[in-house]
């Protein structure tokens, strides 16, 4: 893998395609620019990650589903995405629960989050959101085949486009250093818009057999980035800006939500 670490320049769509898929993914890419141009059209292709994510989690879980029902085929759909990132979101989540729940100064929250170990806070925090996301999807699932695939996938984009929305431009980085610092402000708002109303009408048009209630899965990543953006607000406020772990917890946060949504339509 080469890397650049320069702040400058221009970056084309596929540097970003394969940073997205680089460190987003365990999906072998060679990544051939480190930087923040490319960092950030990568968080405006993360949405690509999360389709083909997505669809390799609807897949095992459709399979599953066929054999053992819809309970083993939402743990199945649950537990793929997370292998293919290597748990990189969910440790987020369970490092952002410990910073918010310690209760201490921004400087000794973060210190929190880096450490290796999870505390009561990002346990409980796990759990909850794992239990959520499974119950979820076995509903979906019992309901057809179909259903419980388009909620995978559903929930695999909603995930990636809040990253998007997590790398604002006004939105700043918390520390120096790390991936949250290399995508800090690099997003447009308009392109956050513009990739997560592309997103919604192809999960729109994905379901469009089933008339009316198509219009399910754009609303559903609509209310899975509101919940992100709830965090993200929330973890600004707290840390002063944005890391690496307050992405992927706002990813796991619009991935549970987005399901929840569909639970309750």
């Amino acid at each position: 893998m080469s890397r650049s670490t320069a702040d400058t320049g221009t970056s084309s769509w596929g540097d970003g395609v394969r940073f997205a898929f680089g460190t987003l993914s365990v999906l072998r890419v060679r990544v051939e620019r480190w930087d923040r141009a490319a960092g950030g059209r990568a968080m405006l292709c993360a949405p690509l990650v999360g389709v083909v994510l997505g669809a390799l989690a609807a897949g095992a879980g459709a399979l599953v589903a066929w054999r053992a029902g819809g309970l083993l085929a939402a743990v199945a759909a649950v537990a793929v995405p997370a292998w293919l990132t290597r748990g990189l979101h969910l440790d987020g989540l369970a490092d952002v629960a410990d910073g918010l729940g310690s209760g201490k100064p921004a400087e000794d929250a973060l210190r929190i989050m880096k450490q290796s170990d999870i505390g009561p806070f990002g346990v409980l925090t796990l759990v909850l959101v794992l239990l959520a996301q499974v119950a979820a999807l076995a509903g979906q699932f019992a309901d057809s085949v179909g259903h419980g695939a388009l909620a995978v996938l559903t929930a695999a984009v909603t995930a990636r486009c809040a990253l998007s929305w997590g790398c604002l431009r006004p939105v700043p980085a918390a520390r120096p250093g790390g991936l949250g610092a290399m995508v800090a402000a690099t997003v447009p708002p308009a392109g956050a818009l513009a990739v997560s109303a592309l997103a919604g009408l192809g999960l729109g048009a994905a379901a469009w057999a089933d008339g009316w209630a198509a219009l399910r899965y754009p609303a559903a990543l609509l209310v899975g980035l509101g919940a992100a953006g709830l965090l993200l607000r929330r973890c600004v406020r707290r840390f002063g800006g944005i890391t690496g772990d307050v992405l992927g917890a706002m990813a796991e946060t619009a991935a549970a939500a987005a399901l929840l949504t569909l639970a309750l339509t």
